[in-house]
């Protein structure tokens, strides 16, 4: 574009048929980026909807051994299901195989000296004295996570993104914590691959922000098959 041209550009732009041409522009950006985002979270809804449900239905010989025994145990419940945030802050029930004796909340307060996880909100000790024979295997291998399938299926979480926090953390997130409830919780994540409870809650809220910002259907996609072998050498597990 030479000069003249640049000029003549410049002097349509001022006047309203310019203006209208500007605005025109404008939104057809917007709708097409709207239209972008829309059909890529379609397309994860989806993904979570069919994935989640033939994982239920495949894992059901897993879930009734884990039943079994967890029961024979200590004969206390089989799940556990923990108030959590979401999408916004918004609560939902979290679903879990129970790995930890009965009691284990009232315990809690008498262990906070000895959290490993400084620096942040969680609470995460190894060795930890609530947790059962049965609850430290199934922990090491994320079988306990498991029945968040049904979570993923009813919506309250995707496959993929930040874990869900519980509100006593969420009541001591920084604002760039927060960012962390910007999209849907998930089953799996940057740090639940590269590390778990190895990695500080200042990394892992990076690596939950970085997701964020680079998110779609084909790192969803990589992360997941990243967590399979993680998930079976227990890397970082406790």
């Amino acid at each position: 574009m030479n000069d003249q041209e640049l000029i003549n550009y410049w002097v349509e732009a001022g006047t309203p048929l310019g203006r209208a041409r500007r605005q025109l522009r404008q939104r057809g950006k917007r709708a097409l980026w709207f239209a972008t985002v829309n059909s890529t979270l379609i397309l994860k809804r989806a993904i979570d909807v069919a994935a989640s449900a033939l994982a239920l239905l495949v894992l059901t010989p897993l879930f009734v051994a884990t039943a079994i025994a967890i029961k024979l145990e200590d004969r206390g419940p089989i799940f556990f299901r923990q108030q959590r945030v979401g999408l916004r802050g918004r609560l939902f029930g979290m679903w879990k195989f129970r790995s930890m004796f009965i009691n284990a909340e009232k315990l809690k307060d008498q262990l906070v000296q000895q959290n490993e996880m400084q620096g942040g909100v969680t609470f995460k000790i190894k060795n930890d004295p609530r947790v059962t024979r049965v609850g430290r295997f199934i922990r090491k291998y994320s079988i306990d996570e498991l029945p968040q399938f049904w979570n993923v299926l009813r919506g309250d979480m995707s496959l993929v993104g930040p874990r869900p926090p519980v509100p006593r953390e969420v009541a001591l997130y920084s604002p760039e914590d927060r960012q962390r409830l910007l999209v849907v919780p998930g089953l799996t994540c940057f740090w639940q691959v590269g590390g778990r409870s190895s990695i500080d809650f200042a990394g892992q809220v990076q690596l939950d922000v970085e997701y964020i910002r680079s998110s779609s259907v084909w790192l969803d996609v990589k992360l997941l098959v990243r967590t399979v072998p993680a998930v079976l050498f227990g890397k970082g597990a406790f």
